[in-house]
């Protein structure tokens, strides 16, 4: 209860693809149908109007956005909870969703890789270097997942690279994580493959 903020900055590495839709029904984390239509045949149509380099993505890093904000009607990248396609149902078409899901939410596939997940992170960021420009930023903090990093973009610091070229000299530390926490649509989650900033600035 200082004269402190901490902002946060969230980027969870994804982008979306197709048009989002709502949940028609489901079953617990089941999503069982999509604007009336089985997921999986919804993916299949999907899939036949992807460019090759996503048809392959989606072959093994598919997931599946979720709008928090219910009065959203036409989110953009970063308005989406990103959590895991875990499994599928070929009797159904349903699919098995890393969350818990209700009727009547905005849902749409998202596709990760490390190009995209590079993008996101550079639009997240600058975009608060932009709000922010005014404000001293004496120091911040970067919690990232163990995904990312050298394995996901085959050399070492590129988030940490991506914070200074966008922010400047500001102090940066942390370490890589196996689950991040952050804000979507002001609500608080545990995210995975994602890097969560904190920014630390005066009040006034």
């Amino acid at each position: 209860d200082g004269n402190i903020v901490v902002d946060t900055v969230v980027a969870q590495g994804c982008r979306p693809v197709g048009e989002p839709m709502r949940i028609s029904k489901s079953d617990r984390n089941m999503l069982l149908e999509l604007d009336g239509q089985p997921p999986m045949d919804v993916l299949r149509s999907l899939f036949h109007n992807l460019p090759k380099r996503d048809q392959e993505l989606l072959g093994h890093s598919l997931f599946l956005g979720v709008v928090m904000d219910e009065f959203l009607d036409a989110p953009v990248q970063g308005d989406f909870l990103i959590r895991n396609v875990v499994g599928m149902d070929q009797s159904t078409g349903g699919l098995a969703i890393g969350e818990m899901l209700k009727e009547g939410q905005l849902v749409q596939f998202h596709l990760r890789d490390a190009e995209t997940s590079s993008d996101d992170l550079q639009a997240v960021l600058g975009r608060y270097a932009g709000e922010n420009r005014e404000n001293d930023i004496p120091g911040a903090l970067l919690f990232s997942c163990l995904g990312r990093g050298e394995y996901l973009y085959g050399r070492p610091n590129h988030d940490s690279d991506l914070f200074r070229e966008k922010m400047g000299t500001v102090p940066l530390g942390g370490f890589f994580c196996n689950g991040e926490i952050g804000p979507v649509s002001g609500t608080t989650f545990l995210h995975g493959y994602t890097s969560s900033f904190g920014l630390f600035r005066p009040k006034e």
